[in-house]
């Protein structure tokens, strides 16, 4: 993706050095670059190709994963004390985990930021709260291409959304029915551009650009400008500092050590990534990691909680739908639950069997893989023809749920985790509203035991106006490191009940006009 004679290595220096070209590094790099700054992209993956249908996967050779755009090692977790690995639904290349997701790129409530009497915030609210937010949302949606309709709860100004396509017979049936029930269904945002012949590539790569990612909507369009690059392949093993200054970028590409200068260098591998890039740049100058004088480096780590259910249409079966979402047990009897959205998943055998083996990994049991076919088999008989909800409940920040690390695997990307009391308290309450909201619906749930959501990550490197309690500043530029600035979920004091991504890309947007307002 970078032109012939134009080596990475050689053009420096850089004004900007983006970690990472997934959603918050591709709409940053974008940002800076369209506004004629020297962007470099470093990425661990690959560019790959176009022509790429693949999806999440479990293949188990580091190179054959990198080579697919997937998190090439296994994350190493302790949950609940219990130590097990497993492949997360992670990517590493271009448009980073993005290039998989299913575009679903929701707003957040205004409680989901900001402190109130009438609904306190777990963390007393953000430091950026919802109406200066706003208008990086707006901004946001345009750039992503969203369309869908608004939530009919919200009280807020609608964004700016693109008509959907009209609903099929089955999703127009499904409405009603839920409105029938008393709830209020909307068309979910999703960020497709409605092209001629969009193959709606949700849940895997797609090789044509109407999926609007980290690659489609932020690294290309960069690229195009002729003011930013990207170096592939390329490792970051630590950055050095000279006392509260970033000197260079260590990177590994080829088996070779370089060093890479810039003016900026601006964290976007991830909440995970991220938080474990600064832990291994400890040095004699900064012994528990770069820029961790608050010691909060890596903590505070949170994700989704899925609960997941079988829906049956009383219309016609015609494929998988990922156009309905609610938000009606959003916020209820004091407590934070979140957001239900369909997955664009039916219930068959290979999707079954899929999150069968995915939960037998997660919990260290790979080997009964094989033993999972038959009651695959059974669940589809018996399921055939439901739609796959899923229920996105909100996460809170807890110190000890955090990223480690290990300098004796320094690749090695680790997490322990705790279920709280209350997360399991609010899961009961959660469960219970879905339970009562869906009647009059043949409806099951997929999962008995608490299932986080391994592929929202936030936190590790919360902002915030007190040195003390954050990593960041308000504006995502590290406390205590001059030159260095943050634009993942690693950035988020609460996880929110809603998907993370149009969040990063508002966040990055924002990142992006603080900088380049600081150079005016």
């Amino acid at each position: 993706m970078t032109a012939p004679g134009q080596d990475p290595l050689d053009r420096g220096p850089w004004d900007a050095l983006v970690i990472g070209a997934g959603l918050g590094g591709g709409t940053l790099g974008r940002a800076l670059a369209e506004a004629g700054q020297k962007v470099l992209f470093v990425e661990q993956g690959r560019a790959g190709l176009r022509s790429e249908r693949n999806g999440l996967s479990e293949i188990f050779v580091p190179e054959a994963r990198l080579a697919r755009g997937l998190w090439p090692e296994p994350l190493h977790v302790t949950l609940d004390g219990v130590e097990q690995a497993f492949y997360a639904p992670l990517g590493a290349g271009v448009g980073g985990s993005s290039a998989f997701y299913a575009a679903t790129l929701e707003r957040p409530e205004r409680h989901d930021l900001d402190d109130s009497a009438a609904r306190p915030h777990p963390s007393g609210g953000w430091p950026v709260g919802f109406d200066a937010m706003a208008p990086w949302y707006a901004s946001a949606a345009r750039m992503y291409r969203v369309h869908g309709s608004a939530d009919p709860l919200s009280a807020e100004e609608p964004l700016p959304l693109r008509a959907p396509p009209a609903l099929s017979r089955m999703e127009e049936g499904l409405m009603v029915s839920l409105r029938a029930r008393g709830l209020h269904p909307y068309h979910a945002p999703t960020a497709v551009d409605r092209v001629a012949d969009c193959e709606n590539c949700l849940g895997r790569k797609c090789p044509k650009p109407c999926k609007m990612d980290g690659r489609s909507a932020g690294v290309e369009p960069a690229l195009a400008t002729g003011k930013a690059a990207l170096l592939e392949g390329a490792q970051v093993l630590r950055l050095v500092a000279n006392g509260d200054m970033i000197d260079h970028a260590e990177v590994l590409v080829g088996g070779q050590k370089h060093r890479l200068r810039a003016r900026r260098y601006i964290l976007c591998g991830g909440a995970l990534g991220s938080a474990r890039l600064l832990l291994a740049s400890a040095s004699e100058a900064w012994p528990t990691g770069l820029a961790n004088r608050s010691g909060l480096v890596g903590r505070n780590l949170m994700f989704h909680l899925n609960e997941m259910f079988a829906v049956w249409p009383k219309g016609p079966d015609e494929g998988a739908t990922k156009a309905i979402a609610l938000r009606d047990f959003y916020h209820r009897d004091g407590q934070r639950l979140g957001t239900v959205q369909a997955m664009g998943i039916r219930a068959s055998y290979g999707e079954i069997l899929f999150y069968m083996n995915r939960m037998l990994t997660q919990r260290g049991l790979s080997r009964l893989h094989p033993a999972a076919r038959l009651p695959a088999a059974l669940a589809q008989r018996m399921l055939g023809g439901a739609q796959v909800f899923v229920g996105l409940m909100e996460d809170l920040p807890y110190p000890e749920n955090r990223v480690t690390f290990d300098r004796a695997q320094p690749a090695r990307l680790s997490v322990t985790y705790r279920l709280s009391d209350e997360l399991k308290a609010r899961r009961r309450a959660f469960r219970t509203a879905i339970r009562k909201g869906f009647r009059g619906h043949r409806r099951l749930f997929l999962g008995v035991a608490p299932e986080l959501n391994w592929g929202h990550p936030c936190g590790t490197l919360r902002f915030g106006t007190d040195p003390a309690r954050s990593v960041l500043r308000p504006d995502c530029r590290s406390h205590d490191v001059t030159n260095l600035w943050s634009a993942d979920a690693g950035f988020m004091p609460t996880s929110m009940g809603v998907n993370p991504g149009l969040t990063v890309a508002a966040n990055a947007l924002r990142v992006a006009r603080g900088i380049l307002t600081e150079e005016t």
